[in-house]
This record gives C-alpha cells, structure tokens and sequence, in this order.
C-alpha cells in the first residue's frame, strides 16, 4: 500500500508538470481567423507564447509593470499565446507563478514582438520566467512555436480575477522586483527596438 501511495504521488507530479495543454477558465479560446493583432502606425504588439506543456496545471499570468499599476496583460496557459496591444517605448513586464520574474522591453511603433513563457520547476509548484525573442531567431522554430499556441483572450472574468488576487501580484512584485533589478544588465532579459517584425 505504502509503494502504491508513493507511486500515485510520483504519477500525480508526473502530470502535473508534464502534462498535455492547459486552459484558464478566465480566457477565452479564440481562432487564429478571428485574431487579428496587427499593430497600428502607433501601436506596437507583443505576443506571448507558452509552447510548453511542462506545468501545464499551472497558471501564468503576465502583466505591464511600467507604473506603479500591475496592468493585465493575460493569464498564459500551457499551448496558449495572448497578445498585448500596447504603446511604443520602454517597458517592464511581469509573469507570475509561485513567484515573479520580470523583462524589460524597448518597442518601435508598427512592428510585432515575440516572448516565450518559460515554465521552470520550482518550490511547491511552476515558476516562470520570460524569454525575449531577438530578431536572429530561426525563423522556423518561431513559426513551430506560433503554430504550437492557440490564441486567448483576455475576459471581464480575467480583471475580476486579477482584482481579487491583487494583494498577492503585488506581493510578489514587490519581492521579486528588487531582486531583479539588482543583477547585472547583461542578465535581464530584454526586448530591443530591433527585435521587432
């Protein structure tokens, strides 16, 4: 019985982590025909992708941390991708999990940007981190992760749950952030101008 425990336990973390994509019941599955994420003359768009199924069971979420407002960007489930519309310029992004990690990002107007969420094991569950994708990528590996990732969008029921969970993105930025800001420049994952499609 005690071998049969240990066994259901181990197939339990094996499924955890390991397991087959993921959905958030906050966002909302849409068609790549009815995703249309162009960016404007004055706009610029980041798409955030999660290819992995590794923590399929557990939720990233990713927010603009620019001001002091944690301003939702979506909730990334394992083989999901969400687009931001946002404004040109500099950015500091956030992706929360058991903890938080964060990216800085320097966007021109009218181009598309691309960011891998990066589940890694942590703790008690998955951490994450972002992961900028530079302008020298192999062109058919980003295509394999684009096609790899259904589109979700954000709901009203994503700000609910973004509202009611504030308390703890807030804690967790306010922890994890000076960390961050404290490694060297060439350790922060970061977006550049170029970057952009």
């Amino acid at each position: 019985m005690k071998n049969l425990l240990k066994f259901a336990s181990v197939l339990l973390i094996f499924m955890l982590f390991f397991g087959c994509a993921g959905s958030s019941r906050y966002m909302k599955d849409v068609t790549d025909s009815e995703a249309s994420y162009l960016p404007g003359a004055d706009q610029s768009v980041i798409l955030f992708m999660r290819p992995s199924t590794f923590g399929f069971a557990i939720q990233s979420a990713v927010f603009d941390v620019t001001t002091d407002e944690n301003k939702l960007v979506g909730i990334v489930s394992a083989k999901k991708k969400v687009a931001y519309i946002t404004e040109p310029g500099k950015h500091l992004l956030m992706v929360t999990g058991e903890a938080a990690d964060f990216m800085q990002a320097d966007l021109e107007p009218g181009k598309t940007y691309y960011v891998l969420v990066n589940p890694v094991m942590g703790v008690w569950k998955a951490r994450f981190s972002l992961g900028a994708i530079h302008k020298n990528v192999n062109h058919a590996k980003l295509e394999k992760w684009k096609n790899a990732c259904k589109y979700n969008e954000v709901t009203e029921a994503t700000h609910q749950w973004a509202e009611k969970n504030s308390r703890s993105i807030q804690a967790k930025r306010a922890r994890y952030l000076p960390r961050w800001e404290a490694k060297p420049e060439s350790k922060k994952p970061t977006l550049f101008p170029d970057d952009g499609f």
